[in-house]
């Protein structure tokens, strides 16, 4: 089920400058007025009239900063336990008539799509007990990204219209991100396939229709049917580390070469792809070589973390073992420390960015050449212990 891209070209409500002087009423009547220039029925515009003054909560979660950086270890321990492998093989059995089905036409594997099912919302359990439409209004209404979840908004009001969830159903998180699969209203627009044939597409409760779009937006966004997802490796005691990260590609033969193998030391299996090697703790910790369906999968949320615990938990579905080189002794750096140690970069000329205590691709590059300077692992980790070096050259 596809819907119209609404265009803000076309029409100014959108590029109105919110001022801190408008009243939520006003705006909802403006909003109200572009609403119906997209052909919505006056039934589903009074749920207009049901909106609340702006969520606290919501704007609390938005604004929230975690107080450390979650670490690697950390974050795939809490998706990745024992009674979630148990409930995720069962569950691969349970529903294996209609998980071969999702095959067929998309050709995504079962276990990985019950892995995106577990990390997403533990399998149904967890949606988020937020009204989308008040959760998007909030965040409409907020200045800082009006034009996003405005268009979210308008879109989640044209799911309604159409018949598919009944606006006191459409649960989703703070965010705005709807039902068992945590699609956000855009994502759902393009990419929902109504499995069950019902004449709608409930992501909310209807498995069918769940999996299906699971699986036609894995399928849309370049996942590949016959490969996995990646492996864990072990690297060369002389490995460069400039050659990982996601940017940097070679056909696995060319890994071979340079004596990556498998941790039980076999040779990497010979096929026509291309890898990718992924430190997600630093030198010191697991290394992973990733393929094309990590990539696909960061397109369903764009974190190293996510990709990784995905594949991962997929693979113990069908007997894998856990991480073989996990850090247990990794330690998390608090926000305030990652901002010190992109402010020390930037005085030492390694440009890093506006110190915000995030870690994004500058400030990985920036680290590595400070390591690359220091004659250390160019493995672009931030860590305590690189912090303290920094220090000391002040």
């Amino acid at each position: 089920m596809y819907f119209i891209r609404i265009s803000f070209v076309l029409f100014t409500f959108a590029q109105i400058a919110l001022s801190q002087d408008q009243s939520f009423e006003s705006w909802v009547q403006e909003l109200r007025q572009e609403a119906s220039l997209l052909g919505l029925s006056e039934e589903t515009l009074l749920v207009l009239d049901q909106l609340e003054t702006p969520l606290e909560r919501v704007l609390e979660l938005d604004n929230s900063q975690p107080e450390f950086v979650q670490t690697f270890s950390r974050y795939l321990s809490l998706r990745v336990t024992p009674n979630q492998i148990r409930q995720g093989i069962d569950l691969i059995q349970e529903h294996k008539v209609l998980l071969n089905e999702v095959r067929q036409v998309y050709g995504v594997q079962p276990h990985y799509l019950i892995a995106f099912w577990a990390v997403e919302s533990n399998y149904g359990r967890n949606t988020g007990g937020f009204s989308v439409l008040q959760a998007l209004a909030t965040l409409a209404f907020d200045p800082r990204r009006a034009e996003f979840f405005r268009e979210q908004l308008l879109i989640a009001l044209q799911i309604i219209d159409a018949g598919h969830i009944e606006v006191e159903d459409m649960s989703g998180s703070w965010a705005g991100a709807m039902g068992q699969l945590q699609f956000m209203p855009n994502i759902f627009s393009r990419y929902g396939i109504d499995g069950d044939g019902d004449g709608r597409v409930d992501i909310w409760n209807s498995l069918p229709d769940i999996f299906h779009s699971a699986a036609n937006f894995l399928s849309q966004s370049g996942w590949r049917g016959d490969e996995r997802w990646g492996r864990e490796v072990i690297l060369p005691a002389d490995f460069d580390f400039s050659l990982t990260g996601t940017r940097m590609r070679k056909p696995l033969e060319q890994w071979r070469a340079l004596g990556v193998v498998q941790v039980n030391g076999d040779q990497i299996p010979v096929a026509p792809m291309n890898g990718s090697v992924v430190l997600p703790s630093g030198a010191g910790g697991p290394a992973f070589l990733v393929y094309n369906n990590f990539r696909t999968t960061m397109t369903y949320n764009p974190s190293t973390f996510y990709a990784l615990t995905v594949g991962h938990l997929a693979d113990r579905f069908t007997g894998g073992g856990p991480v073989q080189r996990i850090s247990v002794d990794e330690q998390a750096m608090s926000v305030a420390n990652v901002r010190e140690l992109q402010t020390l970069l930037n005085d030492l000329g390694f440009n890093s960015g506006e110190p915000d205590g995030r870690v994004g691709s500058r400030t990985r590059s920036a680290i590595r050449s400070y390591q690359e300077q220091r004659d250390l692992p160019t493995d672009g980790h931030p860590s305590n212990q690189l912090l303290e070096s920094l220090r000391e050259q002040l």
